[in-house]
C-alpha cells in the first residue's frame, strides 16, 4: 500500500500523492517484454527518443513516479527518492538542461537501499560506473561531471514531457539496451493483450525462417502492388 501525505505547497513548488497503484501483477508481466515489442503494441508511440540511453547496462520496469525540476536543481529529486515506494520508477524533467547532472553515486545508493526500480533523467548525470557497480538502473539524455543547486522550486507526481513522452504518475516505465517506453497506466491491459498478438506473431514468423522461408511473401506482393517488380 501506497503511503500518504498531506498535499501543501503551491503550484509549481508542490509534492503530490502519487495514484492508486496498479496490479503489481500487471506490473510483473511487462517485465518479460522489451520496449520494443512494447511500442509496437502501442502503434509504435510512447517511446522516448534515442537521446535517453541506458547508462548502467541495467534494465527496469515500475511505476512512474514523476519530477518537474528548476534547471540544474535537483531538490526535488531527491524528495522523489523519499516518497518513491519499493519498484517504483522516478522520471525527472530538468527543463532541458544537460549539463548540471541531478543523480549521482550517494543518490544511487539511497535509491538502491529504499529497493526503488530505477530512474530516468531528461538531462545528465554523474558517477555512472560507480552506480553501474551497485547495478542500479539509470537511465539519462547526458552524462556530465558537473553539480547542481538544491533550492527549488519543482514538483512531484504531476505529469511531465520526458523523452518528447508524456509521463503521469503511475504509468509504467519500461527500459533496456533500446530504450525507455511508457505505457499509460489507463491502457496497461490492452497493451498486455497486444503485446501477446505479436509475440504469438513473431514466434510463428521464426518457425517460418526455420522452416526454410526466409523472406517474406508480402514483401515482393507490395513491390509488385507498387510497381517495382514484375
Amino acid at each position: 500500500m501506497r503511503d500518504t501525505m498531506h498535499e501543501k505547497g503551491r503550484l509549481g513548488f508542490r509534492v503530490l500523492n502519487a495514484p492508486p497503484a496498479l496490479d503489481l501483477r500487471i506490473v510483473q508481466k511487462f517485465r518479460d517484454f522489451p520496449s520494443s515489442t512494447v511500442a509496437d503494441a502501442m502503434g509504435r508511440f510512447g517511446f522516448m527518443d534515442p537521446h535517453i540511453r541506458q547508462r548502467t547496462g541495467k534494465s527496469m520496469c515500475g511505476l512512474a513516479v514523476t519530477v518537474q525540476c528548476r534547471p540544474a536543481d535537483n531538490l526535488m529529486v531527491h524528495k522523489a527518492l523519499q516518497v518513491a515506494q519499493p519498484g517504483d520508477v522516478v522520471v525527472v524533467r530538468t527543463g532541458g538542461n544537460t549539463t548540471n547532472a541531478v543523480f549521482g553515486e550517494l543518490m544511487a545508493h539511497a535509491a538502491l537501499a529504499s529497493k526503488l526500480g530505477g530512474i530516468v533523467v531528461d538531462g545528465a548525470i554523474r558517477d555512472v560506473e560507480r552506480i553501474a557497480e551497485i547495478h542500479f538502473p539509470a537511465f539519462s539524455r547526458s552524462v556530465s561531471p558537473g553539480a547542481c543547486d538544491k533550492d527549488g522550486p519543482g514538483e512531484i507526481n504531476v505529469p511531465i514531457s520526458c523523452g518528447g513522452v508524456v509521463v503521469s504518475p503511475g504509468d509504467i516505465v519500461i527500459g533496456d539496451s533500446d530504450g525507455v517506453v511508457v505505457v499509460p497506466r489507463d491502457d496497461a491491459r490492452v497493451v498486455l493483450e497486444m503485446v501477446a498478438q505479436i509475440l504469438e506473431r513473431e514466434e510463428k514468423r521464426v518457425n517460418e525462417i526455420r522452416a526454410g522461408h526466409v523472406v517474406r511473401g508480402d514483401v515482393d506482393e507490395l513491390l509488385r502492388s507498387r510497381g517495382v517488380i514484375e
